[in-house]
C-alpha cells in the first residue's frame, strides 16, 4: 500500500503522467481515510452537523456521502 507520503511525493514529479498517476491514487486514499474518521466520529456520537463542520461542508452534503440509508 502507498503511504500518503510517498503519494504526495509523486505528486511533486517533474513528468507530469506520474504525477497525475499519484494524484488519483492520492484522491483514493484521502477518500478511504476520510471514510474511516467519519465512522470513528459517528461511532463517537459526533453529530452530522459537526462532521460537516470539520470537512467544511453542509451537513446535508456528509449524511448523503456517509448517511446509511
Amino acid at each position: 500500500m502507498d503511504t500518503l507520503k510517498t503519494l504526495v511525493g509523486g505528486a511533486d514529479s517533474d513528468d507530469p503522467i506520474t504525477a497525475l498517476r499519484a494524484i488519483a491514487k492520492l484522491r483514493g486514499e484521502i477518500d478511504r481515510v476520510e471514510a474511516a474518521a467519519v465512522r470513528r466520529a459517528r461511532n463517537a456520537n459526533a453529530s452530522w452537523q459537526l462532521i460537516a463542520l470539520a470537512l467544511g461542508v453542509s451537513k446535508q452534503a456528509v449524511h448523503k456521502k456517509y448517511g446509511r440509508h
